[in-house]
């Protein structure tokens, strides 16, 4: 009883230190303006708590990482009269009170939230300290240590004897973190702690591309992804973000497409009996894609899904049949799409020109390019397949020749001759020889026809283009977005938390 009763009073004190930091961190919220400096900052960035960076980040990891939940208050309440003298006693009595306000949400509390239910208060409460300290922005005079602290740690199965060259360096379970992102990424947090190890701790990004299990990471990303109507705008940023670092390895882009998957449940489009992680993964950004065009039309949530697909384009491997369907589809959609717009420019050019139209054509122009823009990169990404993975997706050559007519349009213009060289070619192939295998043939005949023509088809009749290959960089200036986000976080997701909104003047400028 006594060791429970401990454990209680423990976890009671670590969670109200955490959140004592978050309290006083939080002069941000007040100020519309990314703040430099502060007393706050000074005290836990100088002095002599800087040489408890690497202690506290690590272990408000290690707390996020048990996942303990809170204890029974039953336990909190056992007073000295069951042992443990006076001392203990008074111990207990303050916890009692602390955890008092905690569990029935205290004076400002808000009412019916959903956060004062969190079963991992610590967990919850931890990650939201640490994502605020690795996101405050470097002194005048000295770096950010806690963001040094991030970005610096290593497996504590590393033997290395190499010192590292960063300050607040340290070891932590690699295994044990890994397993609590991936069963933990539904939250937003969660998300943004994952995208911040990929990005800034190279030791993580490593030991995170070389797991077999790389499934129970990438599902959760693609099921944010896949209920896009659900998640505010910076989730699905941050999720999209982590697929784009992942894609920028070869080695990834071609084990995704070897784990095989069944019955994915949260998918219900169609039912998929069977697929590839690698086809699903495609199947999702397509959505996003799709999604975008009919109603947000971010050019920015464009370009890092076409840039995932890039990526990934070399190394597409036995695309399962509905995910090449979808590619196909995609490129009539944007087809569709750019003749309507073209269209529109050229009424409004034949029609009589006012007062008020001069802002029309400007418009539609936009339009126009932002459209073929993504064209030249759809037809780059299947370029890239048919040039370095033709004989490995017999299905995508197939949902290619159904659909030939569309590409026709494009062969002549300008944007797209370069590239409708290869495409005309493969096209043109497989057309003569389907034409000789005779007419009124079944989809086994014609598969058939298609894996044979694929080994027969010389590869030195494809043009080479460059490979396409994106990287991922930060903004300039990212704590203008990343500062606004993790106080918006700790706004909403924080545990008896409560500030009064009509004072906070942060969130107001970058609010998801």
């Amino acid at each position: 009883l006594f060791c429970c009763c401990f454990f209680d009073i423990t976890y009671n004190i670590l969670f109200e230190a955490v959140t004592t930091l978050l309290v006083l961190l939080s002069y941000q919220l007040f100020h519309k303006e990314v703040l430099r400096e502060g007393l706050i900052y000074s005290y836990l960035t100088r002095g002599r708590c800087l040489s408890l960076t690497s202690r506290l980040v690590k272990t408000l990891l290690y707390n996020f990482i048990r996942q303990e939940k809170c204890p029974a208050a039953t336990h909190v309440l056992q007073t000295q009269s069951d042992g443990g003298g006076l001392l203990y006693g008074l111990a207990s009595g303050v916890a009692s009170g602390l955890w008092s306000v905690f569990t029935l949400g205290g004076v400002g509390s808000r009412p019916g939230a959903e956060h004062d239910q969190n079963p991992l208060p610590l967990s919850n409460q931890s990650l939201l300290l640490l994502l605020v300290l690795a996101n405050l922005t470097d002194g005048p005079d000295c770096p950010n240590p806690y963001r040094q602290a991030v970005t610096c740690f290593k497996n504590t199965q590393d033997s290395s004897s190499i010192p590292s060259p960063q300050p607040h360096t340290f070891q932590i379970n690699f295994n044990s973190l890994y397993t609590a992102l991936c069963e933990q990424q539904k939250s937003d947090q969660v998300t943004l702690l994952l995208y911040t190890l990929l990005h800034q701790n190279s030791n993580m990004r490593t030991y995170i591309l070389s797991r077999t299990d790389m499934e129970n990471l990438v599902l959760p990303i693609l099921e944010i992804l896949y209920h896009v109507e659900e998640r505010n705008s910076h989730h699905v940023y941050m999720a999209l973000i982590i697929l784009l670092i992942l894609t920028e390895d070869d080695t990834f882009n071609r084990s995704i497409h070897e784990v095989m998957l069944k019955n994915i449940s949260w998918y219900t489009e169609r039912v998929l009996t069977e697929i590839s992680l690698g086809s699903l993964l495609i199947l999702v950004v397509i959505r996003t894609i799709q999604f975008n065009m009919t109603r947000t039309r971010d050019k920015y949530l464009h370009t890092n899904c076409l840039a995932a697909l890039a990526n990934m384009s070399a190394q597409f491997r036995n695309l399962h049949q509905y995910a090449a369907q979808r590619i196909i589809s995609l490129f009539a959609l944007l087809s569709k799409k750019h003749n309507k717009v073209l269209e529109q420019a050229t009424q409004s050019l034949r029609g009589p020109l006012g007062a008020d139209d001069t802002t029309v054509l400007p418009d539609y122009a936009q339009d126009l390019n932002v459209i073929e823009e993504v064209i030249r990169m759809m037809l780059e990404i299947i370029n890239s397949c048919l040039s370095n993975s033709l004989h490995h997706n017999p299905n995508l050559l197939y949902a290619l020749l159904y659909k030939r007519e569309l590409f026709e349009q494009f062969r002549s213009h300008p944007s797209f001759q370069d590239i409708m060289q290869n495409l005309d070619t493969v096209i043109g192939f497989f057309s003569q020889r389907l034409e000789q295998a005779g007419s009124d043939l079944s989809v086994e005949r014609v598969q058939e026809v298609i894996k044979k023509g694929a080994a027969a088809l010389p590869k030195e009749r494809l043009k080479k283009f460059p490979e396409l290959k994106f990287k991922y960089v930060e903004e300039e200036q990212p704590e203008d977005f990343f500062i606004p986000y993790v106080w918006s976080l700790v706004f909403n997701s924080g545990v008896g938390l409560y500030w009064n909104s009509q004072g906070i003047e942060l969130l107001g400028m970058d609010s998801p």
